[in-house]
């Protein structure tokens, strides 16, 4: 949940078909700001660091194939005792959106998730994070609760149609320039997930230089951590989400194509994408046009329907925003606001879902202003 814009002038790009033009250049993105940085661990190191395990995949994904009329998944709900779908009146295939996301990264203390009453319209809760050299913050509160502890609160989170995850990476990691092994790393991430009763992953790679780099490693790394995740956690079993940063399908990352690359190669076995339409520069996806439907600025052909114009299914394109104001650099939209530009994509044929970052300001009055007549609770 990084800052991507540029330092010099606005590119001058204004419409998809750049995506098959020549090469267009543009400066490296900086990395962030202290305000931005604020809402995101302040260091690092592992608080309960967590041993690559030697155990080596055994399962094999879930098949299915995308319906693009209904917005589905053409698969069944396998009968497993891991998860719940989300009780929304949705399609009942596990992974399916619409899908309302809150992360918890903020480590109180007390117990780790609040009553599942607090976040009452959600129906997924990332604990966040889990980095590349162990658990952190909300993860590592999770993994020391002992089972009986992960066992009950699971189970009431999932009684209520909510779906218990945890946070890969986030903007404090660089695995790709660091070296990290792909299959190692996912390895041993997915084991963190089945030995922590857990009912997903989520992918918030943010490693800046090797993305902006265009030369295709960022893409390779990433497709080949998302299939060796998908071969221990089973699609239509666990969820397997990607929380991309929206510049990252814009038509300037089109030498090596960024997450438009990664949804070629591995789309197929990612539920959706947790897309942070914020902390990208000013005025970016801060009113409905350019969160919906033309971003220009900075980062042209990342608005929602220009993401989905360039091959991205709109049933896997969630809408993702910071809850309080101050909790990021830019994009900031108040729930109301938001609400209403929801209505305004359902209309356009969109209905995917909101993710926000963080409980417990993102509460379940955020989320229910949030929804609007959209999604109403």
């Amino acid at each position: 949940m990084q800052i991507l814009f540029p330092s010099v002038a606005s590119l001058l790009l204004t419409a998809l078909g750049l995506l098959s033009s020549p090469v267009l250049s543009a400066p490296s993105p900086s990395k962030g700001s202290a305000k931005a940085e604020d809402i995101w661990p302040t260091s690092a190191t592992s608080t309960a660091p967590w041993e690559v395990p030697s155990a080596s995949a055994s399962s094999t994904p879930s098949s299915g194939d995308w319906n693009t009329t209904s917005g589905t998944w053409n698969t069944t709900t396998p009968d497993t005792g891991n998860s719940t779908s989300p009780d929304d009146g949705s399609s009942s295939t596990y992974g399916s959106t619409p899908a309302f996301v809150v992360y918890t990264d903020r480590v109180t203390g007390g117990r780790v998730l609040p009553p599942v009453s607090e976040i009452e319209g959600y129906t997924v809760v990332v604990l966040s994070f889990l980095l590349a050299g162990g658990a952190a913050d909300q993860a590592a509160a999770w993994a020391a609760l002992d089972d009986g502890e992960k066992h009950a609160i699971k189970n009431e989170y999932n009684a209520a149609g909510v779906s218990v995850i945890v946070s890969a990476f986030g903007a404090t990691d660089s695995p790709t320039s660091d070296g990290a092994d792909p299959v190692a790393t996912a390895n041993w991430m997915a084991q963190f997930v089945l030995d922590n009763q857990l009912d997903g992953i989520d992918v918030d790679y943010e490693d800046l230089a090797a993305m902006n780099a265009r030369d295709g490693r960022a893409e390779e790394w990433l497709v080949t951590f998302t299939k060796t995740l998908r071969e221990k956690l089973p699609k239509g079993h666990y969820l397997l989400t990607h929380a991309p940063v929206a510049p990252w399908f814009s038509p300037v990352f089109n030498t090596s194509g960024a997450y438009l690359t990664i949804h070629q190669k591995a789309g197929d076995l990612i539920d959706w994408y947790n897309v942070q339409f914020y902390n990208q520069g000013e005025g970016m996806y801060t009113t409905c046009d350019n969160l919906l439907t033309l971003s220009g600025g900075t980062w042209p052909g990342s608005s929602l329907l220009e993401i989905a114009q360039a091959g991205v299914p709109l049933a896997k394109l969630v809408i993702g925003k910071y809850a309080a104001e101050g909790g990021g650099a830019s994009g900031f939209m108040e729930p109301h606001a938001l609400g209403e530009c929801a209505a305004q994509a359902r209309k356009l044929g969109w209905g995917a879902g909101i993710m926000t970052w963080q409980y417990p300001e993102a509460n379940s009055e955020w989320i229910k202003a949030a929804r609007g007549t959209a999604f109403p609770l």
